[in-house]
């Protein structure tokens, strides 16, 4: 039977109690002045600030000294310090809509990367990285996404670009009742093929509060994992999508956490995924991710990050996640 852990949100990284934007601004200007730049002094500002100070801080860097903080950052710093430090100072959902763009536009398309941002963010929250989307890069997220994917798969990103799910927190047993039924005739009780579009229509547009009684009651129905049965009635992109849907749905937090392992398990890293969830997160639930990496893999987060990166690139994500 599935359970669902609490959600506390406890972050990481928290607004300095005392603050002075200018002092900042003029701290980074100096840490970034001649051929090499002190980068220990541009960590300890960034990790113990918050993101709406960290952003008064690019402010009064270009009213002070009449040059872009970004720019500066660009040329003093190279490689995924340079990526932390960047997206440390850009506004959450102008960074999301940049990695959206990314994960569209580049070779090849990173379904993994849309389905993550999408699924996590709730209706206002995709909303608006929408509208900054359009805004930066002048299409619309919706038009972008439909030109690099297809299928099935394409549906289900087109419908949680809109930001449309239900949010409505009181549950219908009866209605939960019924979709699971109605998820079961749909696939496992089908001797042949799938109707995906029943898939789509619960999993798409239901609250994530009904859809947790869902997945209860088909459990009870079938003695079966939603998740298992999504595996054997769909494949590729799709199968993904749904799964990844059905994870946030039990424990986003969890989600959160297989992502980050799936980014620094075998060879190679995947920074951006690394970069991307360990700022974005930092001052929501990245303490809870922390709780559920270890529990689900039995070493702690900071262990992970330290035995995967390095020099001062590592030192910024261990202040990150709180270490």
């Amino acid at each position: 039977m599935a359970k669902y852990a609490t959600v506390k949100c406890t972050p990481t990284v928290f607004p300095a109690p005392t603050f002075d934007a200018k002092e900042d601004a003029t701290t980074l200007k100096k840490a970034l002045k001649g051929f090499s730049c002190d980068q220990k002094a541009i960590i300890d500002v960034l990790a113990n600030r918050g993101i709406v100070q960290r952003i008064e801080i690019a402010e009064a860097f270009k009213t002070l000294f009449g040059k872009d903080l970004k720019k500066e950052l660009k040329g003093g710093l190279g490689g995924n310090l340079q990526e932390t430090a960047l997206a440390m100072i850009t506004p959450l959902p102008d960074f999301y809509a940049k990695e959206l763009h990314e994960a569209i536009s580049g070779i090849g398309t990173q379904e993994e990367v849309i389905i993550e941002i999408l699924c996590t963010l709730s209706n206002y929250g995709v909303r608006t990285v929408a509208e900054c989307y359009e805004k930066i890069y002048g299409n619309s997220l919706e038009k972008d996404i439909k030109g690099d994917t297809s299928g099935h798969f394409k549906r289900l990103c087109v419908s949680l670009c809109l930001g449309n799910r239900e949010e409505d927190p009181v549950v219908d047993d009866a209605a939960a009742k019924a979709d699971a039924e109605a998820l079961y005739n749909a696939g496992e009780k089908l001797k042949w093929g799938t109707d995906e579009s029943v898939f789509h229509r619960i999993l798409v547009t239901k609250s994530y509060q009904h859809l947790r009684r869902v997945i209860l009651e088909y459990e009870k129905l079938t003695n079966k994992d939603l998740e298992d049965s999504i595996k054997s009635e769909f494949s590729g992109d799709i199968c993904m999508g749904l799964l990844s849907l059905v994870k946030c749905i039990r424990s986003k937090v969890d989600y959160f956490s297989e992502r980050l392992h799936k980014s620094m398990a075998g060879l190679g890293t995947d920074d951006k995924t690394l970069i991307r969830i360990l700022v974005s997160r930092s001052e929501i639930d990245l303490g809870d991710i922390k709780l559920a990496f270890e529990r689900m893999y039995g070493k702690s987060l900071e262990s992970w990050v330290s035995g995967d990166t390095s020099g001062d690139y590592k030192k910024l994500l261990l202040k990150i996640v709180g270490q």
